[in-house]
């Protein structure tokens, strides 16, 4: 059976943001154009960000994905880690803040920019 890799940025146990792969199955449609089910969204929401743009750590309020239409954009985390996306790629963007905790910028979510000599454009789907 084909699958797509589902990029996850998600909140884990400590309170910290991680990425993790997670596969979708596409079961359905033809061996030319194979198809997931059909998953719900409630909108969407177009971002330019321009050259230099750096955002402070944040959680995302509530989950969604993120496409890239064009530019780069890089995701860092309170690991010291950072991974970097370019046109055409995305992520599930689900590191929300756990239930009852107070925002700590030291602990929790993850900082976003714009990398590179183009401005960023992003598509966001709300969830």
């Amino acid at each position: 059976m084909t699958t797509f890799n589902k990029i996850v940025l998600f909140t884990d146990h400590d309170g910290r943001a991680k990425f993790r792969d997670e596969l979708v199955a596409m079961p359905a449609g033809t061996p030319q154009s194979m198809l997931s089910a059909e998953f719900p969204a409630t909108g969407y929401q177009l971002r330019h960000s321009p050259v230099g743009f750096k955002s402070q750590w944040h959680c995302t309020p509530k989950p969604q994905w993120v496409f890239i239409l064009s530019g780069q954009m890089q995701i860092g985390l309170q690991d010291g880690s950072a991974r970097i996306f370019a046109a055409g790629e995305h992520f599930f963007s689900a590191d929300t803040l756990p239930e009852d905790a107070i925002f700590d910028a030291a602990v929790h979510g993850h900082w976003s920019q714009q990398v590179g000599e183009n401005p960023l454009v992003t598509l966001f789907l709300k969830v």
